[in-house]
């Protein structure tokens, strides 16, 4: 099974909402961080404030990434609340049977100590 990055630029406030909504499409891993939306420059420049951003990393299996991407879509559209992008990336390769094992959310690869 191979492994995308997924990266989703969404308001502050809604962080954590779609946070809980990426790891229940088996996502283990995520990194979630401050961030400036693309409109930061002409807002500043009009003298305007932007709403803060955060941006939301996240390794995502590839058979999970497509549901996951529709499903980001379908709540972007909800309304200017939910608005956000999201995209992934493929990983060419993870170094270790077991940090695969667990960024892909394979608990067969995954051994419990003795």
């Amino acid at each position: 099974m191979k492994l995308e990055l997924l990266f989703a630029i969404v308001h502050n406030d809604k962080a954590a909402y779609y946070s809980s909504i990426i790891q229940s499409h088996q996502a283990n891993l995520q990194l979630v961080t401050p961030a400036k939306g693309t409109t930061h420059l002409i807002l500043d420049y009009l003298g305007l404030t932007e709403r803060p951003k955060f941006l939301i990393i996240s390794v995502v299996r590839t058979d999970q990434a497509d549901a996951l991407i529709g499903r980001l879509n379908e709540l972007f559209g909800k309304g200017k609340d939910y608005k956000g992008i999201a995209f992934t990336v493929p990983l060419s390769s993870v170094i270790g049977r077991l940090t695969y094992g667990f960024l892909s959310n394979d608990k067969r690869t995954v051994q419990e100590e003795a």
